[in-house]
């Protein structure tokens, strides 16, 4: 039987005290092994300390899209900016940046400034870094990311490619769109990322187990079907590794919370409960002891 290594990865830590409270009480549960923090969230000071008195492995979801630039230069001219003074937002940036009106040089400058950040944050330099609704993946960014990880000997990042995503008719039409358009930008980034000398884990999970469509039985069948398609790259160690991207905490409450300009309708939903609820269930628990998966971080690999 081949070992699996799981990193059950809770983003968006330092979003606000809630979702902070929620991901520490995972890590405590042994339902969450990894966490990755928003250095522009406006409680990220006070998940650092939380990851140090826990002894959390931390790494940085890097963020342009959510909130404001922690770059000062940034914060008051930039491409990145819309006419408000905030990030584009999750579609706003994808738009700007296919009308070529981003400037790579400004998004290098800002990526740079949020892993000095989390440094000044943590005390240390992040082991993995990956980017908010994965902006990190798209054209030209990811080169810039890229170098920004090679720069700083930063080797693991996530690469969300998800094996069976296709099949998964639960997911609602316009988000399905989504997500095939993520899957296409990662297949695209494979050998920018590759080329830098960066890591990623075998498999990737969480698109098709996101909010409402997370269950025991979806996490379940997601990762044994991973283990089932394992990749050659895993197939020659016999470790296979997988990285499950989560999202728990208990619901943000306004005006609590958020990246600048308050806390939006994905941390206030009940789904970040139910996140939550779900990874803490004994069934899950017994089930990665009886498939030998062993729940680590980064640093494990």
């Amino acid at each position: 039987m081949h070992q699996v290594k799981l990193i059950i990865t809770g983003d968006d830590f330092g979003y606000c005290p809630r979702r902070n409270q929620g991901i520490v009480d995972c890590f405590l549960a042994g339902a969450v092994s990894n966490v990755s923090l928003l250095v522009n969230g406006s409680a990220a000071a006070d998940a650092a300390k939380l990851a140090r008195r826990y002894n959390i492995p931390i790494g940085l979801h890097a963020n342009l899209s959510e909130g404001s630039p922690v770059c000062e230069v940034l914060k008051t001219n930039s491409s990145l900016l819309n006419q408000d003074g905030f990030f584009h937002g999750k579609m706003g940036f994808r738009t700007a940046l296919s009308k070529g009106l981003l400037k790579m040089s400004e998004v290098k400058q800002e990526l740079k400034a949020q892993v000095e950040l989390f440094r000044e944050l943590t005390g240390h330099l992040p082991p993995h870094m990956d980017g908010h609704q994965h902006v990190h993946v798209l054209p030209e960014v990811r080169n810039v990311f890229a170098e920004v990880l090679e720069e700083y000997g930063i080797k693991y990042t996530r690469v969300p490619i998800e094996p069976g995503l296709h099949n998964c008719d639960w997911i609602p039409p316009s988000l399905m769109d989504f997500y095939l358009g993520v899957e296409e930008d990662s297949f695209n980034t494979v050998d920018v990322f590759t080329k830098h000398g960066i890591r990623w884990a075998d498999i990737y999970i969480g698109l098709s187990t996101m909010g409402r469509s997370m269950s025991v039985s979806s996490i379940q069948s997601a990762i044994d079907s991973a283990v089932l398609q394992r990749p050659p790259r895993a197939a020659q160690s016999g470790t296979v590794t997988i990285e499950l991207m989560v999202h728990p905490g208990y619901p943000s409450v306004p005006p609590v919370g958020g990246c600048g300009e308050g806390p939006d309708d994905f941390s206030q939903s009940w789904e970040r409960l139910h996140e939550l609820q779900t990874l803490i269930k004994p069934e899950l628990q017994s089930h990665y002891k009886s498939r030998n998966i062993q729940l680590c971080s980064f640093k494990d690999l």
